[in-house]
């Protein structure tokens, strides 16, 4: 199911710098978009080992800049150095240091400025506020003696996460003051970088199940290619329930809302983005569906994790390709979504294995073959390095593996979910009382 590996590039192609890192696309898919389009070379830490298996698939086939130890000013330097014609990244954790190089090099891509306002998840909320776009009680927590204060102004319950992060890494729902120190006092314990992170304290948001129906999450994203500061909707994409206490499980393309509500979605979302000054790229926009309608939970300057297969698959459109293209400064194809329940085809889905809070594995393998038997899924990936699920407070990290398939309708999809949560939560349930 994964792209064919990419012939040599040619050297009479522009460069294209991807400031990689672990994100929403690998490097081999990177290189398949490329091909005939731009050289890339790949600017990382290639001792890193979380990087290891995506840099030995494409091993012969990718150009690599070593950029092991190097400080931000040193970067830019070499980067400068290798004439690159465009610079992207598809890892939340780079987007600043891409900023810093695409400056250096005179090149498009967000500014350092708006970096801060989308992976700053404080000063996100403040930029939303103070362009009329959304406003959402939140407060800054650097130490416990700010909790009070902080829970006088937003209320309760609340959610707790990260300044800065993704993929809902330590982050959770808080009901009263006492659980909000000790969760605070969990993420932060020890003398390393996590001790010094400061986190969000912010409204929860509540769902109405009711916008989307039954079986089905109460929140949507939405992937934008943005050309010259204007966000072109290629799609509105629904999901499965989360697990407790935030983390996803997966997409659904297209998401199940009615059209009229689709558009508020879409509407909301471009205010969103133009406020926050993206100018060019591709984003990811979460947004809550709430009783009191479209809320945004968070915009990304990047595309989404595991957003680009379903797009291409339920679309044709290739996003990863599309955000090539508006690195190097080249016109994209103009999307044509099919952006609510009302449309016509199948529906697709990935639903990802996340084990519940406090599941344990010990030796049992995931039901694979169970898992595929189950009419309208095409693949199980469970890749042979997952061990025991990590934490929850992992968030989706903690994954260990894929569904991908398609129903003939919403119905229909969700008999698919409910069959596979069914084999799952057995799973799940044998796997605890086995473990020791």
């Amino acid at each position: 199911m994964g792209p064919t590996p990419p012939r040599p590039a040619r050297s009479d192609l522009p460069v294209l710098l991807l400031v990689h890192d672990q994100g929403s696309a690998a490097p081999m898919r990177v290189l398949a978009a490329a091909r005939g389009l731009c050289r890339v070379v790949l600017l990382c830490e290639p001792g890193d080992p979380r990087l290891e298996a995506g840099l030995r698939s494409v091993a012969g086939h990718a150009e690599i800049a070593d950029m092991t130890g190097l400080d931000d000013e040193a970067v830019c330097r070499l980067a400068v150095g290798l004439g690159p014609a465009g610079v992207i990244t598809f890892s939340e954790r780079r987007l600043r240091l891409t900023a810093l190089v695409a400056a250096a090099c005179r090149l498009p891509f967000h500014s350092p400025e708006i970096v801060d306002a989308l992976t700053d998840k404080f000063r996100q909320r403040r930029v939303l506020e103070d362009s009329g776009v959304q406003h959402t009680r939140s407060a800054l927590l650097r130490d416990p003696g700010s909790v009070t204060g902080a829970l006088g102004f937003v209320g309760l319950p609340a959610v707790l996460k990260p300044r800065f992060g993704a993929g809902s890494v330590d982050t959770c729902l808080v009901r009263s003051e006492r659980e909000c120190r000790s969760r605070l006092a969990e993420f932060t314990e020890g003398h390393g970088p996590a001790a010094r992170r400061d986190f969000v304290l912010e409204e929860y948001l509540p769902g109405d199940p009711g916008q989307a129906g039954p079986g089905v999450g109460d929140y949507v994203s939405v992937e934008s290619v943005v050309v010259d500061g204007e966000p072109r909707t290629v799609a509105v994409t629904g999901k499965p329930p989360l697990v407790p206490p935030f983390r996803e499980t997966g997409h659904i393309l297209p998401a199940p809302v009615t059209p009229a509500l689709a558009a508020d979605i879409v509407r909301l979302e471009r205010q969103a983005v133009r406020a926050l000054g993206v100018r060019s790229g591709v984003t990811h926009t979460e947004i809550k569906l709430t009783p009191d309608g479209p809320r945004i939970i968070e915009v990304n300057g990047r595309l989404g994790g595991h957003v680009a297969e379903i797009v291409q698959r339920t679309y044709g459109y290739d996003l990863v390709a599309a955000a090539l293209r508006l690195a190097l400064g080249l016109s994209v194809a103009d999307p044509r979504p099919s952006l609510a329940a009302a449309s016509p085809g199948r529906v697709g889905f990935q639903y990802m294995l996340v084990p519940p809070e406090g599941s344990q594995r010990t030796g049992r393998t995931v039901p694979v073959e169970d898992l595929a038997r189950v009419p309208g899924v095409d693949l199980v990936d469970v890749p042979e390095a997952a061990g025991r699920p990590a934490h929850w407070r992992a968030g989706t990290a903690g994954a260990l593996g894929v569904v991908y398939g398609s129903a003939p309708d919403h119905a229909g999809l969700r008999a698919v979910l409910d069959e596979l949560r069914a084999l799952l939560d057995a799973f799940w349930s044998e796997s605890s009382s086995t473990a020791v």
